[in-house]
């Protein structure tokens, strides 16, 4: 039994979702809690060691899961479904769509700037090592914000999710009620 295109792009947005949230965690639990302060030569450096770590690279491929969620979500909303287009002007007319469809891209936009800002400053912490103040204590990337931006990631795949699921609603309403067959639609007006 083949899947329709709705729910295969539905899945797809649902994978890459957890796949996001997967990795941020994991890039939570790896990162160390900070480095090894090391006195450069003459007493006014400092080198960090940090413990090898995957932090960097889960929190990006974590990013990228949840940007190709959002963009899948969106996608799967304005997708012409058997080629049949449904104008944006009445799929963003339906009050419960219009809000879900901007929820979930604030909380896209908040999950993919949690996960970029501390995945960016741990790989600065990590490349700039070497340090003046004779009193740096090599710290890591802020704690917790990793993990806080796994859980905005699932919530906008699951927002993506709903929204796919109102444009169904949306555009099942959009071709019964505009084809005026025996059933009786009224249409939708689009003015």
């Amino acid at each position: 039994m083949a899947l329709s295109q709705s729910t295969q792009l539905g899945l797809a947005t649902a994978s890459f979702g957890v796949l996001s949230f997967v990795l941020a965690v994991l890039a939570e639990l790896k990162k160390p809690p900070y480095g090894t302060p090391i006195k450069g030569s003459g007493d006014d450096a400092v080198i960090c060691r940090f413990p090898p770590d995957p932090t960097a690279a889960l929190g990006a491929v974590s990013a990228l899961a949840a940007a190709c969620s959002a963009g899948l979500g969106a996608l799967a909303v304005f997708f012409p479904y058997g080629g049949r287009r449904v104008p944006r002007k009445a799929l963003l007319g339906y009050t419960p769509l219009y809000v879900f469809f901007h929820v979930a891209v604030g909380v896209t936009v908040a999950g993919l700037g949690m996960t970029v800002w501390p995945t960016v400053a741990e790989a600065e912490h990590r490349v700039r090592n070497v340090h003046r103040d004779p009193g740096y204590a090599c710290p890591t990337a802020k704690t917790g914000v990793l993990g806080g931006a796994a859980f905005l990631n699932l919530n906008a795949m699951l927002f993506w999710i709903v929204c796919l699921v109102l444009a169904g609603n949306v555009r099942e309403d959009y071709f019964d009620e505009g084809d005026g067959d025996a059933e009786g639609g009224v249409g939708i007006e689009l003015n």
